[in-house]
């Protein structure tokens, strides 16, 4: 059997389609997070983008999304090399660093829920930044983003 594309090419390769279908839903990345000026540390708040739909884990308006929130980050090839945050069960970081996805991976398990049903993703678990003020959000540190899938 032929290797999949996610094995068989860099992350640069990717065709469009492929690129997207690297996104497992979790909605970990639209979490806001907190760093640290001193140390660059970044730490996970649980106060989700205002777009991330809680139970999907999917943008509500992705294809408007940087006209809705200015700041949100597009993932490029080049982005997921430089981004430090991504968590640690993230297709696009898995890929970046050579190694295989996570059997509730979309790609892998053929089913678009068992990344919730492993219990990965951020659904159930957060909160919109729309009810939380940005002063606030200290209060909602987390870690469970990067503790998510230790052990495969």
């Amino acid at each position: 059997m032929e290797n999949p594309f996610w094995k068989a090419k860099s992350l640069d390769e990717l065709t469009q389609a492929e690129w997207e279908s690297l996104c497992d839903g979790c909605g970990l990345c639209c979490l806001n997070k907190l760093e640290d000026w001193d140390t660059g540390e970044v730490a996970f708040t649980s106060v989700a983008c205002r777009l991330l739909d809680g139970e999907s884990c999917r943008c509500k308006d992705y294809e408007n999304r940087a006209a809705t929130v200015p700041d949100c980050i597009q993932l490029t090839p080049q982005s997921v090399r430089d981004i430090p945050w991504l968590p640690p069960t993230c297709g696009y970081r898995l890929v970046r660093d050579g190694e295989d996805l996570y059997w509730w991976h979309p790609l892998v398990s053929g089913d678009p829920d068992t990344v919730h049903q492993a219990g990965i993703s951020a659904r159930g678990r957060t909160v919109s930044e729309e009810e939380v003020d940005v002063d606030d959000f200290e209060e909602y540190l987390v870690d469970w983003p990067l503790t998510v899938g230790e052990g495969r």
